[in-house]
């Protein structure tokens, strides 16, 4: 089956690459890849459904650059479909005198990020809009918002579809053959001949771009990241998302609040290591996988140098009442019994050689075939941006 452009993996930002490059040149015979049976099965379908504002990414950066485009060109993509979406807004909350200075810089970078309509607020003016806070200073940011994202990636999915796009759910890449000419991708029901492919594997990008990259200086490592739900009868606790400082040498936001567009409200998550790329629960354990990433020399070197963040991590993971106290940080009056165990999520997080997280986007081309390579958060948000990148670096 020849095709000029193939796409592996049917998460949101595969989905947007194939709808921007159907949009951009309509009539390109192209294919979507998915292994699962349905599109948005891991990352995309397993996320809080969080609309980022680009607060927290350094100025300039494809992150920044990206969330910040990609925000509008979400509201717009959702208006035009009616797909539900509420900006709620958020809370970021200091806690303590000690991390004021760190929310003041969130605040300024916010600013460098063209955020104008972010504000500092007090102590009683963060208590007006959630009452039940431990807060000494706080910053609202009215841009976030809250949507389901596997919606978004079924519009896509009919969008490209009616535009020509094929897409293959039950295809799993088995491997992928190049000659000087096109790239051949194998899977167990037929093969896809193409003049490039564009590796959006998310969990599995590293291991999809070592089919023809035989040397990879980035490996993901899957971080899974626990939930808890609040009873119904106390979401009244929170009326907005509401998140802590963020250690700036940890790449992870904390533990927050997130209320979900179907009404819910979801506390969490910790980020602990697992034990297999798609292991959503502590049970889910893949030798081989595991060993790859324990043998990788930067996740060492990052195990070196968080082992007691780690450990704090795993322990919220066995212990409803740390995860609890972890909460009660932000909202004292929260009790173990308010919470309801939720589905959990697996962060694709890239990790070079030498002990680094990344923290941007990374995007490497060869002849025929461009890698994604790490696409953590706000990659959903950013979807429609950065497939319009990919885009433009595929049909040149």
């Amino acid at each position: 089956m020849k095709y000029q452009y193939v796409i592996i993996g049917g998460g949101i930002v595969g989905l947007a690459t194939a709808y921007q490059m159907l949009k951009t040149k309509p009539g390109l015979k192209l294919a979507i890849l998915e292994k699962e049976n349905a599109v948005a099965a891991h990352q995309t379908g397993h996320n809080s459904g969080v609309i980022h504002s680009g607060l927290y990414y350094k100025p300039g950066s494809l992150k920044a650059k990206n969330c910040i485009q990609g925000y509008q060109m979400l509201l717009e993509f959702c208006d035009t479909y009616q797909i539900p979406y509420e900006l709620c807004g958020k809370l970021v909350v200091a806690t303590s005198e000690a991390e004021i200075p760190e929310l003041e810089k969130l605040y300024q970078r916010g600013l460098e990020n063209g955020l104008d309509k972010i504000a500092m607020v007090s102590h009683d003016e963060a208590l007006a809009i959630e009452p039940n806070l431990r807060v000494v200073k706080g910053m609202k940011v009215p841009y976030t918002g809250i949507i389901d994202y596997t919606a978004v990636c079924e519009k896509l999915a009919e969008l490209v579809q009616e535009m020509g796009g094929e897409i293959y759910t039950g295809h799993k890449v088995e491997n992928i053959q190049m000659s000087v000419e096109k790239a051949t991708i194998i899977t167990a029901q037929r093969n896809f001949e193409t003049n490039m492919y564009i590796n959006c594997a998310g969990l599995y990008s590293d291991k999809v771009a070592a089919f023809t990259q035989k040397s990879i200086d980035t490996r993901i490592i899957p971080f899974r990241g626990e939930y808890y739900m609040l009873k119904p009868e106390k979401r009244n606790l929170v009326n907005h998302l509401i998140y802590p400082v963020p250690d700036p040498n940890f790449p992870f936001l904390g533990v927050h609040f997130t209320r979900m567009i179907d009404g819910g409200v979801e506390a969490g998550p910790n980020a602990v290591f697992a034990f297999k790329r798609e292991g959503y629960t502590m049970s889910d354990i893949d030798l081989q996988e595991m060993f790859e990433s324990l043998a990788w020399p930067g996740f060492r070197k990052v195990m070196g140098k968080y082992w007691k963040t780690g450990l704090g991590e795993f322990y919220r993971s066995f212990s409803k009442t740390a995860f609890t106290k972890a909460l009660q940080k932000l909202i004292p009056s929260i009790q173990e019994d308010d919470l309801i165990p939720a589905e959990a999520g697996v962060r694709a997080q890239a990790c070079d050689k030498f002990g680094g997280l990344l923290d941007d986007f990374k995007i490497i081309e060869e002849q025929h075939a461009i890698h994604i390579l790490n696409a953590p958060s706000p990659a959903a948000t950013s979807s429609l941006s950065i497939g319009l990148s990919i885009a433009a670096m595929a049909l040149k």
